[in-house]
């Protein structure tokens, strides 16, 4: 077992990293929360797999708890599905003391988040997350939100799960898909603060894509140290936790300009990385080793590198809904070498259409 401190003062909490923690859930979320009404949200492909043994184990512990399941899909994540959560809490008789424990990957730890956030101005919850890409980063760190048609997490919050439980088995269950979306996340950490880290992922990416048990816990347990770190020092976004959103300001706008529908967020935010390598090519910020070594890593991934049938000026025009955009300047994270990188608001229009073209 493995445990991460995220010290945020009154919203301070832990990250346990182990195998095999599933069916002590209950026991480890009465440590910090004693028993109490509860709802477990999570997905029609988690339920079977894994509700019966998190519903018991809150149940030996006392809790009153009750499971919805949501169907799966980014569409999941809307103000409308929102409501039928509230609904399923009233019903429940839910109320401010009560805990929501959010069951499954990204999507449904962000809906389940927001819903936790808004029901009755704020009420406890817990992550347990289940997909790779949730486990390293979006059940970390605070952010909840829903989508809107114009953007993606455009509505939401920053507010902090009571603790976040990781149970590495869970990946065993998941579509190699969903692993090599994840991968792209774990990469992030690398590229932007830990190039030893990088190298790791290199040398061992053979072993993580086998599920080897100590290789999984080693790159969960990094990405989520070096993503307690950034979150520590920055909770709220106002400066350098803007380096976690590498790759993601071009990822969301290609998510958006699809309806969400054909990218997986892992796969939108890899070409990201490399449209904003090939920025920083141009700036000359940051060698072609830079964009190679990336590139590299995406392909053993069987990830493409590019975008083929969005307009460049569709995508350039997206980019200024991003929530990152400040008074009409477009914010990009740029890497200047493995393992760091700058945030930059001064990259004209032609420049992204160029990386966008190359």
């Amino acid at each position: 077992m493995k445990e991460i401190f995220v010290d945020l003062g009154k919203d301070s909490y832990n990250i346990i990293v182990d195998k095999g923690i599933l069916n002590q859930v209950g026991t480890l979320i009465s440590k910090v929360i004693s028993p109490r009404k509860a709802i477990v949200v999570t997905d029609k492909i988690v339920e079977p797999l894994y509700g019966k043994i998190v519903l018991d184990s809150l149940s030996e512990c006392k809790f009153d708890v009750k499971l919805v399941s949501l169907a799966l899909g980014e569409e999941q994540k809307s103000l409308a599905k929102a409501e039928e959560l509230y609904e399923h809490l009233f019903d429940h008789e839910m109320d401010r003391k009560s805990l929501i424990v959010a069951l499954g990957g990204g999507v449904l730890g962000d809906l389940a988040g927001f819903v936790a956030a808004t029901f009755m101005r704020g009420i406890p919850f817990v992550q347990v997350p289940t997909t790779l890409l949730a486990q390293v980063d979006s059940s970390i760190g605070g952010k909840v939100a829903v989508n809107h048609p114009r953007g993606k997490n455009m509505i939401g919050c920053f507010y902090q799960p009571k603790a976040v439980f990781i149970d590495t088995d869970t990946l065993r269950t998941l579509p190699k898909a969903e692993i090599t979306a994840g991968m792209v996340e774990v990469m992030k950490y690398g590229m932007i603060k830990d190039a030893a880290f990088f190298e790791y992922i290199d040398k061992n990416l053979s072993k993580i894509l086998e599920l080897d048990s100590y290789a999984l816990e080693e790159i969960i347990y990094n990405s989520c140290k070096t993503k307690a770190r950034v979150v520590e020092l920055d909770e709220t976004e106002q400066g350098i936790r803007a380096i976690l959103n590498y790759g993601h300001t071009i990822g969301h706008a290609l998510e958006a300009l699809t309806s969400y529908k054909k990218y997986r967020h892992g796969d939108a935010v890899a070409m990201g990385m490399i449209y904003v390598s090939k920025i920083a090519r141009e700036m000359n910020l940051a060698d072609e080793t830079v964009l190679k070594r990336q590139e590299s890593l995406f392909l053993k991934l069987g990830l493409s590198l590019k975008d083929t049938e969005q307009d460049p000026h569709d995508i350039v025009s997206k980019l200024y809904q991003d929530k990152k955009t400040i008074a009409g300047k477009l914010r990009f994270v740029l890497p200047t070498k493995i393992g760091n990188v700058i945030i930059d608001d001064s990259v004209s229009e032609q420049t992204i259409l160029n990386a966008l073209t190359d």
